[in-house]
């Protein structure tokens, strides 16, 4: 008995001296590319806070034009003029876009497109986690409207300069939790029965779903797309859940920074020789498995449909 209640009371201390430990091995992805990117052009998404400002922070630090697509944009001018400030680069922009609502999403790329020549990048990074259930301008349930219909759509419409850009390059942050995530064409709106964790995993399973079947399509075209998990990360994403706020609280030891978590966006944007591994998920820098649903072809290109029909995007 004595044992065991020493062995309580010392639990914690050494999991306080083991941390370090255990954080740099569930840390251990780091982008080595040296590319530089002077010329090159990139949008991210989310790019006001967490994963997305440090992954716009590296890509500014090498010398990329950088769009931070952000809904709130006073907080965006304000990290834009961080990266500014910390990089030298003083082309990193901040642009309206709201992922919830498809007029937002129009203008932003209708905007790009006017001002720019070329798309190098896209980082569809922005996301929303465990939301209560809500519905997005158009309807669609939050987190399958935002995380995947809204970078659906955005690839969409920014697909010709991507190829006409090519070598090109689209990175989907999905996650880990898409191993419970399940796509049900019969419930895609969460009307019928809803858990809000659940239905991030669903939309989580899209991304990489989506990612697989814009690979096929875009075989030989110069443009190549990656799926990602950065890992379980500190960052604003869990801002709807108590209980998710508490467990990061918890093992905050554990978990890694937003800078930790861009390293394999960054990964597959810049690392040379990856276009061999189109349409692949990544975590830690390396080639990661997928759950079985997130392999069905099938599912995928039906996805593909229900997302251009969603979006009245014509079916090709």
């Amino acid at each position: 008995m004595i044992g065991v209640l020493l062995l309580l009371f010392l639990l914690p201390f050494l999991l306080y001296i083991a941390a370090p430990q255990i954080r740099k091995m569930l840390s251990s992805g780091v982008c080595t590319s040296t590319v530089q990117l002077p010329g090159k052009v990139a949008v991210v998404t989310g790019a006001n806070t967490g994963i997305g400002k440090e992954t716009a922070k590296e890509l500014a630090q090498r010398g990329a034009r950088v769009y931070l697509a952000c809904r709130d944009v006073q907080k965006g001018e304000l990290v834009a003029r961080e990266i500014q400030i910390m990089t030298g680069n003083q082309q990193v922009l901040v642009r309206k876009l709201d992922l919830a609502d498809t007029k937002s999403i129009r203008a932003f790329a209708k905007g790009f497109l006017a001002e720019e020549k070329h798309l190098h990048i896209l980082i569809n990074n922005a996301g929303v986690m465990m939301c209560p259930y809500s519905k997005t301008a158009d309807g669609f349930e939050m987190h399958i409207g935002v995380n995947h219909l809204g970078h659906f759509l955005l690839t969409h419409l920014l697909l010709e300069k991507l190829k006409e850009s090519a070598p090109s390059r689209v990175v989907n942050v999905s996650s880990l939790a898409h191993h419970l995530g399940r796509i049900h064409f019969h419930n895609l709106q969460g009307e019928k029965f809803y858990h809000a964790g659940l239905a991030y995993c669903h939309s989580k399973l899209a991304n990489i779903l989506f990612t697989q079947e814009l690979a096929r399509r875009l075989k030989g075209s110069g443009v190549t797309t990656y799926s990602v998990h950065p890992g379980t990360v500190n960052s604003e994403l869990v801002r709807h859940s108590y209980l998710m706020r508490w467990i990061w609280w918890l093992f905050s030891f554990f978990i890694k920074t937003s800078q930790q978590g861009a390293q394999t966006s960054l990964y597959c944007a810049l690392t040379e020789g990856l276009e061999v591994l189109n349409g692949n998920h990544f975590s830690d820098c390396h080639v990661a498995w997928v759950s079985a649903q997130a392999r069905n072809e099938t599912v995928a290109r039906r996805l593909w449909d229900v997302s251009c029909d969603l979006l009245g995007i014509p079916v090709d």
